[in-house]
């Protein structure tokens, strides 16, 4: 692990743990699920393998993520403690926080749906939906995801079998525009595909945020 800041302040003990490049990153491929190394190394493309052992063995030793056998006993997975998955809650906020560095769309970056599941989840945390009974499946780059309103907010999963209202099928920034807020359904939807109620989606979407600090940021 490199030198610490020396500095008696959380944000710079935080950082003395989660700082090193990559870290978060790895922290973020966790959030969904416990993941072998071969997994690991294939999902943050652009590590060199000897730096994913050090920063691996860096955030066990500090107590963020802990290795288990997988089912049936046969591999090793890496998984988040109940005190790293409290991460949870300031990547959300990153996340939300990046909404005007993701308009321009991926460009020459690699992207994998499974991102897009994490990124929904943070923009719709705090917003309830109007329409308590409204549920959605998401379609894009080959990948579906269902949203649902609860009484709670926006539940973000996979698909359950469960009837849907309707299908949005359209590229993955359009999603991300939706769900942050720079964008609406009536302006899109002459560009992607609807199967169903549009007023399902609408109510998912536009669902209004439960604290004005979460409102979407300006995009100029």
């Amino acid at each position: 692990m490199s030198r610490d800041y020396g500095q008696y302040c959380g944000l710079a003990r935080a950082l003395d743990v989660i700082g090193d490049r990559w870290n978060l990153l790895i922290v973020r491929q966790l959030l969904l699920g416990p993941a072998r190394y071969g997994d690991l190394r294939e999902a943050l493309s652009g590590i060199a393998t000897n730096l994913l052992a050090g920063r691996l063995r860096d955030l066990e030793t500090a107590g963020v993520l802990e290795r288990r056998l997988s089912e049936g006993g046969n591999a090793i997975t890496y998984a988040l403690t109940p005190w790293g998955a409290e991460l949870r809650e300031p990547i959300n906020g990153l996340i939300r926080w990046s909404t005007p560095l993701m308009i321009r769309g991926p460009e020459d970056d690699d992207f994998r749906p499974e991102w897009m599941s994490l990124a929904l989840a943070a923009l719709f945390t705090g917003r309830v939906p109007a329409d308590q009974t409204a549920a959605v499946n998401i379609s894009a780059a080959d990948h579906c995801i269902q949203l649902r309103a609860t009484p709670t907010g926006v539940d973000v999963g996979l698909p359950d079998g469960r009837d849907v209202d309707a299908v949005l099928s359209a590229d993955a920034p359009i999603v991300l525009g939706l769900a942050a807020g720079v964008l609406t359904i009536d302006a899109i939807a002459p560009a992607v595909v609807i199967d169903g109620d549009i007023a399902a989606l609408r109510a998912i979407f536009q669902a209004p945020s439960a604290a004005a600090g979460n409102s979407p940021p300006t995009v100029g």
